[in-house]
């Protein structure tokens, strides 16, 4: 489904049952895909809405830059337009760092964080060269490869649009370290120790910064942890929001 929001069409997917909503976004250069195993799992007991970040899978590309902070209103404005009244946002990556950003400054019931960056970053390797480099090392993530290397190689730094690359620079950028400790909720932050993308370390000082927060370790797990493990993701996911 698509909606117009700030002038960008956002294309999401709204399922599930349950009054309360799980709202989840996907990481940088990924799409509604990579965060469907997890809603499907939680859909018997939750409504649930999977959202393309402007710039990514169906969405439309913004005509102009888009800071973390334009995300969050974006999302939020989405939100507020589908009536989602209780709202709980799992968020991977990119994703978790708007997650991170939203919950610090608007109501949230409950947030889950999976690899999430908040301060500044710096990798060597390509976004599209670590996440291939992932999917052919883990067994479970293989059925998924074919699908990154359409979708996620054409977001690639190198590859993607003027708008695209300055927003991918607007982010690796930016710390939010400050918003972060204005986040109230019970927050939960899964992590792989293997997380070459977002150090496990990273896990930790958020888990300092938020009042109420928790680290999953997933040992020798990389940076698609909750996928490498999804059984064990949803049993933590049902456990941490009082599911049956």
């Amino acid at each position: 489904m698509l909606k117009k929001i700030k002038n960008i069409d956002i294309n999401y997917i709204d399922y599930g049952e349950g009054n309360d909503a799980i709202v989840l976004l996907h990481g940088w250069g990924q799409n509604i895909e990579m965060m469907k195993p997890v809603g499907d799992r939680l859909s018997k007991q939750h409504r649930i809405i999977i959202i393309d970040l402007p710039g990514f899978g169906l969405s439309e590309e913004p005509k102009d830059i888009l800071t973390i902070y334009d995300y969050v209103e974006c999302i939020k404005e989405l939100i507020d337009s589908l009536k989602v009244n209780s709202l709980t946002l799992i968020g991977h990556s990119f994703g978790g760092k708007i997650s991170l950003a939203y919950a610090s400054k608007y109501h949230v019931n409950k947030l889950i964080t999976f690899g999430s960056p908040f301060k500044k970053e710096i990798n060597k390797l390509s976004l599209k060269t670590r996440i291939l480099k992932i999917l052919k090392k883990v067994p479970v993530l293989k059925g998924l490869e074919a699908f990154a290397k359409k979708h996620i190689g054409s977001t690639d730094y190198r590859q993607a649009s003027e708008i695209m690359r300055k927003i991918m620079v607007e982010h690796v950028n930016l710390d939010i370290t400050e918003d972060v400790k204005k986040i109230k909720c019970p927050t939960l932050l899964i992590w792989g120790t293997n997380d070459e993308a977002v150090s496990i370390d990273c896990a930790y000082e958020l888990e300092k910064l938020i009042s109420d927060a928790g680290v999953v370790e997933y040992p020798g797990c990389s940076h698609y942890a909750y996928l490498e493990r999804l059984d064990q993701t949803i049993n933590v996911l049902n456990s941490f929001l009082g599911d049956k």
